[in-house]
């Protein structure tokens, strides 16, 4: 009996593991999806009840009051930004504007669990550089990874799920040493969770370089993750190209309508985020007090490198009505929740071995 044959790469590829969620009728903090706690502002719902009448009709294609408002947010022109389905459509959309097959994809590692998929369904080979002991991109040993087949290099700050963002000055460095025909994504989806003096300013390195691109996302900061608004900002050429290799109508109505809310609602918002970070703050002090080695978070997440040990604490957190994202053999990513969650992960921790 004949088959259909399927791409030769989706034999390799690796699945994307979401984070677990409490069995149906448990009772459990899920803080294994960097998830914002906060549910959305009535503002935003009544955005979304109203969008919810049009349903029935394909959302604008270009999302252009949104993106709008999402340029004169950031000072940018409207041609520069392109939307998607969360940010990690958008780098899908933005890999195959710009790989062609075995092209090569620079990438720190371990980092976004979703960067191995996107470039190899792009067509293009991830070529993987260690993270630093403490979590931190080795933008030197990147650089010296670029090669003459290199295409795009991923920089994902903060690192996820390790914590820290990229330093301005090596960014300088790194951004010197690329080629200015190799694209340098920024991936910025914790952006608003940055509090580092030494991080850079994401827009002035975008203005500065026009081989970089930035992505960011509703997904954290604004709370929208079931709704799936993510963007990009590119110069205009490479956004014109980002945009003929999106999804059409790919961002629905009601999602555009919850982001516009959301800018709106910019200060209510970001008055949560730093709720979060002083929660981030007291998960991090209250681990290292009880003599964990964490690296430094930018994020709303915090990463205990547990090794071969990772899924083991995951399973004792899970009993204790805590869920955290084990990654088998490298450590925990814990996502800042509720203040009850960090209460209940810290039990758990101050009974186990600090590693």
């Amino acid at each position: 009996m004949s088959r259909v044959p399927l791409r030769r790469a989706l034999a390799d590829l690796p699945a994307y593991v979401p984070g677990a969620r409490a069995p149906v009728g448990a009772a459990a903090f899920k803080i294994s999806s960097n998830e914002n706690p906060y549910p959305p502002l009535p503002s935003v719902v009544a955005a979304i009840l109203d969008g919810a009448e049009d349903v029935n009709r394909y959302p604008d294609m270009f999302a252009t009051e949104l993106v709008g408002a999402i340029a004169t947010t950031l000072d940018v022109a409207p041609e520069s930004v392109v939307t998607g389905c969360g940010s990690v459509a958008v780098l899908g959309h933005v890999l195959t504007a710009v790989c062609e097959p075995g092209d090569e994809v620079v990438m720190a590692w371990r980092s976004f669990e979703a960067y191995p998929i996107a470039v190899t369904l792009a067509g293009a080979r991830g070529v993987r550089v260690p993270v630093t002991p403490d979590g931190r991109h080795d933008l030197e040993a990147m650089a010296a990874a670029v090669t003459e087949r290199t295409r795009v290099v991923l920089v994902c700050s903060p690192n996820n799920p390790t914590g820290p963002a990229v330093h301005a000055d090596e960014l300088t460095a790194f951004l010197e040493a690329v080629p200015r025909d190799v694209l340098v994504v920024l991936d910025e989806a914790y952006v608003e969770f940055v509090r580092d003096p030494q991080a850079p300013q994401g827009l002035a390195v975008f203005r500065d370089h026009p081989n970089v691109v930035l992505l960011r996302t509703f997904s954290k900061a604004y709370g929208l993750a079931g709704l799936r608004v993510g963007y990009a900002v590119a110069r205009p050429r490479l956004a014109a190209g980002i945009r003929a290799a999106s999804t059409p109508f790919g961002v629905s109505h009601v999602a555009q309508l919850a982001a516009l809310a959301s800018l709106r609602a910019q200060d209510e918002l970001l008055a949560r985020v730093e709720r979060i970070v002083g929660e981030r703050g007291r998960l991090l002090d209250g681990l290292r007090g009880q003599g964990w080695t964490v690296p430094d978070s930018q994020a709303n997440f915090v990463w205990l490198p547990l090794g071969d040990h990772a899924t083991a604490f995951a399973e004792r957190c899970s009993r204790a009505g805590v869920i955290v994202r084990p990654f088998a053999g490298d450590g925990v990513r814990v996502s800042v929740g509720e203040p009850e969650a960090t209460d209940l992960l810290l039990e758990v921790a101050a009974e186990s071995d600090p590693r």
